[in-house]
C-alpha cells in the first residue's frame, strides 16, 4: 500500500477565488443515521475524502448499498446484514463510534471497532457509553470491540458531564427509535449537530431544540426516507481564510457560512488582516504586518480547537509574541515540532504555545501527524522559501477535498506524488 506526499515550491502568492466543500464532520453522522431507517436515503454535498469512504465501507459491511458519485450519496439499508464493524475497515478514522448509538436501537446489538484516527490526545468516548448503558444497553470492551445488546433503548433524562460533539450525536440518534421520551442537556451546539437533526426531522424525527444545549426527542419505531444537503464545511473554509491572511495573498473563500466562524473572522481582524464580505463570499487580503493574538480553543461558538494547527503557522508571522490555549486535546501540538524544523520559533508548555515572530520558515522534508496538522503544514510551505515535502500527508485527504488543486488554482505551486 503505497502513501502519498505533497511537493511544494513556496513564495508563490495566492489570488483569486475558493469555493468550500460539504463538511465532513456533518456528513460523517448523518451518513451513520442511515442505521435509523429502511428507507432509501439521498445526501447531496458530501465531500470526497477518505473518512467518508469509510465510513461507506463500514456502512456496505453492515448491509447498506451504497452509490457516491459527484457528492452525491444514494444509501438505503433495508436489512441489517451484520451487526460487526470489523477495524481493517475503520482503523484511520474515529467515525465507527458513531455507529454504534444507532445500530444498537435498530438491530439490538453491536460489535463496534474501537476508534482510529488522528492522535490528538485522549478522546474519551466515556460519555457515549454511559448514556447507551442508562438506555438499557448493556456494553463492554473485548478484544478491542465495543461490545453492546439492547433488546429495545429506552428514553432518558441524561446531563452530559462535559461537552461531546460526537457523544451529543450519537444519543441524539440512538433516541430517535428509543422507547418513550429522552432529554438530552449539556448538548454540544456545534452547527454540525443542527445539520443533522435537520436530516432526522426531514425523516420523522420528532425533536425539539429547548434552550441552546437541551435536546427532546421521542422515539418512533423507524425513520421514513431521507433527502438532505450537508451544510458547507467551516473548518475548510476557516482554513482558506487564514490562508489569506498572509502577506501578499488576496484570497475569496465563496460558499461558506460566516456566521460559523465568527470566532475566527474577528481574531484575524484583531491580527490586522483585513477582512470584508462581499457579495460573493469573504474576502482576505494580507496587506501589512500581523499583529500577535492570544487564542484559547474552546467548543462552539468559541474559537475551533480544529483550526488551532493554521492558526499556529499564520502567528509564526505576527511581530510580537501570540499564546494558543488547547483547551479541547492534550496532545495538539505536534504540528509545532515540524513547523520548528522549517525555523519557526514555538516553545510549548503543557496545554500552551508562544509563538514568536515574525520569523522566516525555510522548506525542508515534515511530517504531517493528524488532518489539522497537515492543513497547517501546507500552510507552512506555502510562504516558505525553496521546497517543503508533506511526508504522510493522507492524513490531509482524510478531510480536505481537493485541496491541492484548490490550492493550485490560487496560484500555489503544489502537486501530490507517490512515496
Amino acid at each position: 500500500m503505497y502513501s502519498h506526499m505533497i511537493r511544494i515550491q513556496g513564495g508563490r502568492p495566492l489570488h483569486g477565488s475558493v469555493t468550500v466543500s460539504g463538511a465532513k464532520n456533518a456528513a460523517l453522522p448523518e451518513l451513520a443515521s442511515v442505521l435509523l431507517s429502511d428507507q432509501p436515503f439521498k445526501i447531496r454535498n458530501v465531500p470526497e475524502v477518505e473518512d467518508i469512504r469509510v465510513m461507506l465501507n463500514a456502512l456496505n459491511g453492515l448491509g447498506a448499498e451504497t452509490d457516491f458519485h459527484d457528492g452525491n450519496v444514494e444509501i438505503c439499508l433495508s436489512g441489517i446484514r451484520s451487526c460487526c464493524v470489523p477495524p481493517e475497515i475503520v482503523r484511520t478514522s474515529r467515525a465507527s463510534i458513531l455507529l454504534l448509538g444507532p445500530l444498537l436501537a435498530r438491530a439490538g446489538e453491536a460489535r463496534v471497532s474501537l476508534p482510529g484516527g488522528c492522535p490528538i490526545g485522549d478522546r474519551k468516548f466515556n460519555f457515549h457509553l454511559e448514556g447507551l448503558r442508562r438506555m438499557g444497553a448493556r456494553i463492554h470492551v473485548e478484544d478491542d470491540f465495543i461490545v453492546g445488546r439492547a433488546p429495545r433503548l429506552r428514553g432518558i433524562d441524561y446531563t452530559f458531564p462535559g461537552v461531546s460533539v460526537t457523544g451529543t450525536e450519537n444519543l441524539l440518534m440512538a433516541a430517535c427509535l428509543a422507547e418513550g421520551e429522552t432529554i438530552l442537556r449539556g448538548c454540544a451546539q456545534e452547527p454540525e449537530i443542527g445539520d443533522l437533526i435537520q436530516l432526522l426531522q426531514g425523516g420523522g424525527a420528532d425533536i425539539q431544540l429547548q434552550g441552546k444545549d437541551v435536546i427532546r426527542v421521542r422515539g418512533h419505531a423507524r425513520l421514513s426516507g431521507i433527502s438532505h444537503r450537508v451544510i458547507p464545511d467551516r473548518i475548510e473554509m476557516g482554513t482558506y481564510l487564514i490562508a489569506g491572511g498572509f502577506m501578499g495573498n488576496d484570497v475569496t473563500v465563496e460558499g461558506g457560512d460566516p456566521e460559523a466562524l465568527t470566532s475566527l473572522i474577528q481574531l484575524l481582524r484583531e491580527a490586522g488582516i483585513d477582512v470584508e464580505m462581499t457579495s460573493h463570499g469573504v474576502r482576505v487580503r494580507g496587506t501589512g504586518s500581523i499583529r500577535p493574538v492570544d487564542i484559547e480553543t474552546l467548543p462552539f461558538p468559541g474559537f475551533p480547537t480544529d483550526l488551532q494547527a493554521q492558526m499556529t503557522t499564520l502567528m509564526t508571522q505576527a511581530d510580537g509574541i501570540s499564546r494558543i490555549k488547547e483547551n479541547i486535546f492534550d496532545n495538539r501540538f505536534q504540528h509545532t515540532v515540524e513547523l520548528g524544523r522549517m525555523g519557526a520559533n514555538i516553545s510549548v508548555s503543557e496545554d500552551t504555545a508562544h509563538i514568536a515572530g515574525p520569523t522566516a520558515l525555510t522548506g525542508c522534508p515534515i511530517h504531517a501527524t493528524d488532518l489539522r496538522a497537515s492543513a497547517a503544514l501546507v500552510l507552512g510551505g506555502l510562504i516558505a522559501s525553496g521546497e517543503t515535502v508533506v511526508r504522510n500527508a493522507d492524513q490531509l485527504f482524510r478531510g480536505y477535498e481537493k485541496l491541492p488543486e484548490k490550492l493550485s488554482n490560487l496560484g500555489a505551486e503544489i502537486r501530490v506524488e507517490r512515496e
